[in-house]
C-alpha cells in the first residue's frame, strides 16, 4: 500500500506548554477532526503545525518530533511567532478567508502578509521533503497551503500530489481582485488533482485558470505544460457511525437527561457554529427575534440554544462580532424572557463530544444558515444523530451541504422573512414528514461518509497519475526522435503531411497575423526541394491565402480542410454546392453579434466562426449554443459541423483532411511517411495514414496519433533536424 502524507496547517494533535511542561491533546474542528478517523486506519503520516511556536521549544524540538512520530504518526512544522501572525492570522485569515467567502470588504492586501505566506509554504515544502519516499502520495489540504503543490512539483516532478480546498472558491470576478492571483493558481496547478466540495467551486476555479492563465480545459481536465490536472467535486462526509450511535453511549445519555430536566417539554431550536462573520449568527438571531414577535403563542414553549465556539478572538473584527452577538442575545432575552424562562441559552465555548451529541439528539430543529460555507459538516452531524428520524434541518442554500441535503428546508440566509418562515414550518412539521425527509438524507450521508470521500479522492488521484503516464508515454522522446530521424535518413521516397496553424506556427487572435516568417519559408523550401521528399501542407485556410503565402514553393497544398487541392493547379476534390451558406451565415451573424470579439470567415465552400479573441467564459457558452443549433439545422443538408481550436466550421460531409491526404498517400510506395497536426480536424488525417507511418499530435490531448509534441516550436525543431539529414 502506498504511504499517504497528509499536509495541513494544523496537526490533529496540539501541543501546549503549561508550567514548563509539554501537554499533547487531540485537535478539534476543521480538517483535523474530519480526517482523524480515516488517517489513523491508513498507512499515513500527518505534516502540520502543532500549535506551539518555535521560540517555545527551547531545546525540546527533537524530543517533540520523536514523540509526535512514535505516538501519533505526525511530523511537525515549527513556525516563528512572526510567521504565525502574518501567515496564519494575516494572509490566510485576513486576505484569503474573506475573499473566498465573498466578504471582500474585509480582505487585507498586505505585501508583508504575502511574503510570510510564501515563506511558510516553503517551510512546509521542506518538511515534506525531509520525510517523503518514492511512491508516496502527498495530499495537501486547504487555503493555508495553496502554493505548496507547485513548490513540491518543482522539487519532485514525478511526485503524486493532491490538493483539497475546504472553503468556497470565489467566482472569477472576485478572485481577480487578489493581487497575487496568478501565483495562487499556478501553485494549485502543481497538484495532479484539485478537489472541491461542489461543482460550483470547481467551475469557478476552472474559469479563473482559463481567463487568467489561458489554460485550456475540457471535462474537468486542464492541460498544464506536459501534464493534465484533474479538477473535480468530492463532497466531504462525516464519521456517520460515530454520530448515529452516539445516543446509545452512557455519557451522552447522562447529558441528554441533564438537558431534558432543565428544558422540560419545551421545543428546542439549536444553532452551533464557530463565532465567525461568515456563519450568519446575527442574522439567525434576528430571524428568531422576528419569530417570537410573530408567534407569541410560542413564548415559554421554545428555547433557542446558541453555541458559539470562540474563534480568532485576538482579531478586532471577531471581537466586534462577539459584542454584536452578546448584545443581540441580551436584547432578545430582555424583551421576551420571563421569570423562569430565557428564550436564548447562549454558550460561548467549545463543547465536548458527549455534550455536542446530546444537543443534536434533543434538538427539534437545527438552524444551520451560514452566509457562505464550503461544506458545513454540522448539518450532516445533526441529521446522522436523529436515530428515530424526528427533527428538522433548516439549511442555508449558501452552504455546500445544501447540494446533498435537498430534503432539508433550504433558505436564503439573508432573507429574514424566509428564515423565520422556515422556523415556523419546522416546528409545525408532522413527525411522519420529518422521518421521511431524514431517512433519505441519512442513507445518503451514511453511503458517502468521510472514508468513502477520502478513498474516492485518492483513487481519482491514482487514476489521474496513470493517465498522465499514458499520455507521457506518447510524447516523442529523444530516443524515439532519433529513430524517426534515422528512418527518415534511410528513406528514398518520403512524404511529409503537415498542418499549418497550431502546428508550424502558434495561434494568433487574428488569423492574418499567422503569416509565415522567412525562417519557416526557408525550412519548407529546403525540405520541398529535396528530390527524395514530397511535402504537403494540409490546412483549413482559404486557398487564396495558401497560394499567396506558399505558391512559390514546390509544395502540395490542401485548403479548407480538403475542399481544394493543388499539385500543379488548384482543383476541387469533388463537385460541391454552396447554396446553403446564406441561411447558415445568418445564424453565425447572430452568434457574432452576441459574442464581442468573434467574427466570421467565409471560404468558397465553408463558413468558419472564430472566437479566439472573445471573452473565454462567454464564448464557451455561446459555442455550445451555436453547435447545438447548427447540428439540428444541418441534419438533412449533407453538411457537417467541425469544432477546431477556437473555431467552428461548417462544410460538406465527406470532405476532410484524411480524404485529401489519400490523394498523395496512394500515389506510390513511400519509404517514410510523417503526418503532423494539432486539432480535431487532423484526426481524419491520422486515421488515414498507414500503420507504419509516424503521426504526431501537437499538444497533450488524446488522439489517434502515435506520438505527441508539446508546441509548434518542438515541431520546427524536429523538421530542422530532418532537413539537415538531406
Amino acid at each position: 500500500m502506498n504511504r499517504l502524507l497528509i499536509v495541513s496547517n494544523r496537526l490533529p494533535v496540539s501541543i501546549q506548554k503549561r508550567k514548563g511542561e509539554l501537554h499533547f491533546s487531540r485537535s478539534v474542528g476543521g480538517v483535523a477532526t474530519g480526517l482523524a478517523s480515516f488517517y489513523e486506519s491508513y498507512n499515513s503520516v500527518w505534516i502540520g503545525w502543532p500549535g506551539v511556536s518555535l521560540s517555545e521549544m527551547k531545546g525540546e524540538k527533537s524530543e517533540v518530533e520523536k514523540r509526535l512520530m512514535s505516538a501519533f504518526k505526525c511530523h511537525p512544522v515549527f513556525l516563528s511567532p512572526n510567521d504565525i501572525e502574518k501567515y496564519y492570522h494575516g494572509f490566510s485569515n485576513k486576505t484569503l478567508w474573506p475573499l473566498c467567502h465573498y466578504f471582500t470588504q474585509y480582505a487585507v492586501h498586505d505585501k508583508s502578509f504575502w511574503q510570510a505566506y510564501k515563506r511558510v509554504n516553503r517551510h512546509f515544502c521542506d518538511a515534506v521533503l525531509e520525510i517523503v519516499r518514492p511512491g508516496d502520495i502527498v495530499w495537501v489540504h486547504d487555503y493555508h497551503l495553496m502554493l505548496l503543490p507547485r513548490l513540491l512539483r518543482e522539487k519532485l516532478p514525478d511526485l503524486t500530489i493532491g490538493y483539497f480546498h475546504h472553503i468556497p472558491f470565489p467566482s472569477f470576478e472576485l478572485f481577480r481582485l487578489l493581487p497575487w492571483r496568478l501565483e495562487i493558481l499556478e501553485g494549485l496547478l502543481g497538484a495532479d488533482v484539485v478537489g472541491f466540495h461542489t461543482y460550483d467551486y470547481g467551475r469557478h476555479f476552472l474559469s479563473s485558470v482559463h481567463r487568467l492563465l489561458g489554460c485550456e480545459y475540457s471535462m474537468g481536465q486542464v492541460t498544464v505544460g506536459d501534464r493534465i490536472v484533474r479538477v473535480d467535486a468530492f463532497p466531504m462526509g462525516i464519521d456517520y457511525e460515530r454520530f448515529s450511535k452516539a445516543s446509545a453511549d452512557p455519557e451522552v445519555r447522562r447529558e441528554i437527561n441533564k438537558f431534558r430536566k432543565k428544558i422540560e417539554d419545551r421545543k428546542v431550536i439549536l444553532s452551533i457554529d464557530r463565532l465567525d462573520y461568515t456563519k450568519g449568527i446575527p442574522e439567525r438571531l434576528e430571524a428568531f427575534h422576528t419569530f417570537l414577535k410573530r408567534n407569541p403563542e410560542y413564548k415559554e414553549k421554545v428555547i433557542f440554544i446558541l453555541v458559539a465556539v470562540p474563534s480568532r478572538s485576538q482579531v478586532e473584527l471577531y471581537r466586534l462580532l462577539k459584542t454584536q452577538v452578546d448584545e443581540l442575545t441580551g436584547k432578545i432575552n430582555g424583551e421576551h424572557g420571563t421569570i423562569g424562562w430565557m428564550p436564548i441559552w447562549y454558550l460561548y465555548r467549545l463543547l465536548r463530544f458527549p455534550t455536542l451529541a446530546a444537543l443534536y439528539s434533543i434538538a427539534d430543529v437545527a438552524v444551520v444558515t451560514p452566509l457562505r460555507d464550503g461544506m458545513n459538516l454540522i448539518a450532516k452531524e445533526y441529521v446522522a444523530t436523529k436515530r428515530e428520524g424526528k427533527g428538522v434541518l433548516v439549511l442555508s442554500e449558501m452552504a455546500g451541504a445544501a447540494k446533498e441535503l435537498g430534503e432539508a428546508i433550504i433558505v436564503n440566509p439573508n432573507n429574514n422573512e424566509e428564515v423565520t418562515g422556515a422556523i415556523e414550518k419546522a416546528l409545525e412539521m408532522p413527525e411522519e414528514e420529518q422521518i421521511e425527509r431524514n431517512r433519505v438524507m441519512q442513507k445518503r450521508i451514511q453511503r458517502y461518509n468521510v472514508v468513502r470521500w477520502s478513498e474516492e479522492f485518492i483513487n481519482r488521484l491514482i487514476y489521474t497519475k496513470r493517465l498522465q503516464k499514458e499520455l507521457r508515454a506518447k510524447i516523442l522522446t529523444s530516443q524515439m526522435q532519433r529513430k524517426l530521424i534515422a528512418d527518415y535518413g534511410k528513406g528514398r521516397r518520403r512524404l511529409l503531411l503537415l498542418d499549418y496553424d497550431g502546428t508550424l506556427v502558434p495561434f494568433y487572435g487574428e488569423p492574418e497575423k499567422a503569416k509565415p516568417g522567412e525562417e519557416l519559408l526557408k525550412l519548407l523550401r529546403e525540405l520541398a526541394e529535396n528530390p527524395k521528399n514530397e511535402v504537403v501542407l494540409i490546412s483549413g485556410r482559404y486557398k487564396d491565402t495558401l497560394q499567396k503565402w506558399f505558391g512559390r514553393l514546390d509544395l502540395g497544398l490542401v485548403a479548407e480542410h480538403g475542399v481544394w487541392v493543388k499539385e500543379k493547379e488548384w482543383e476541387m476534390i469533388e463537385p460541391l454546392t454552396n447554396e446553403w451558406k446564406e441561411e447558415i451565415h445568418q445564424i453565425l451573424e447572430l452568434s457574432t453579434d452576441r459574442t464581442p470579439g468573434s467574427f466570421i470567415e467565409e471560404k468558397d465552400y465553408s463558413l468558419v466562426w472564430h472566437y479566439r479573441k472573445a471573452d473565454p467564459e462567454l464564448s464557451s457558452m455561446r459555442v455550445r449554443e451555436l453547435i447545438d443549433e447548427l447540428v439540428n439545422l444541418t441534419a438533412n443538408l449533407n453538411l457537417q459541423v467541425l469544432e477546431g481550436s477556437k473555431v467552428v466550421e461548417i462544410k460538406n460531409v465527406g470532405v476532410n483532411k484524411g480524404r485529401a491526404a489519400l490523394r498523395w498517400i496512394a500515389k506510390e510506395e513511400w519509404d517514410f511517411l510523417l503526418a503532423v497536426g494539432d486539432d480535431w480536424t487532423d484526426e481524419d488525417l491520422f486515421g488515414a495514414v498507414p500503420e507504419a507511418a509516424y503521426s504526431i499530435k501537437v499538444g497533450l490531448r488524446p488522439s489517434l496519433a502515435k506520438f505527441n509534441l508539446e508546441t509548434p516550436k518542438s515541431v520546427l525543431s524536429l523538421l530542422k533536424e530532418l532537413a539537415s539529414k538531406g
